[in-house]
């Protein structure tokens, strides 16, 4: 399995493990979506862009469609931004279109 195939695979057994925990299998809830940033985001890279500590920021940033959880759709969109972030703070805005 290439990078990127693993990459895709992980970012659905992350959220599978953490919406798992409740009744509520296809969706974070803030307390999973709290563990989840703990465990997941713990590095200096990232844990700086999330805090665990103020939930309902976070929460509102990723739940579009306002019904209190985290879909998984909802929850790739927020990862796909993490990882663009990253990649302009580790090449300087390399690679980024430039806005007119």
């Amino acid at each position: 399995m290439s990078k990127l195939e693993k990459a895709i695979k992980a970012i659905g057994e992350v959220f599978d493990e953490f919406a798992g925990k409740d009744d509520k299998k296809s969706e974070l809830s803030s307390a999973e979506l709290k563990d989840l940033i703990k465990s997941q985001l713990s590095s200096p890279d990232f844990k700086d862009k999330l805090d665990p500590e103020n939930i309902k920021e976070v929460m509102d940033a990723l739940d579009k469609n306002r019904d209190g959880n985290v879909n998984f759709r909802e929850f790739s969109q927020y990862v796909a931004c993490l990882s663009r972030g990253y990649y302009v703070k580790t090449h300087g805005g390399k690679g980024e279109r430039q806005k007119k």
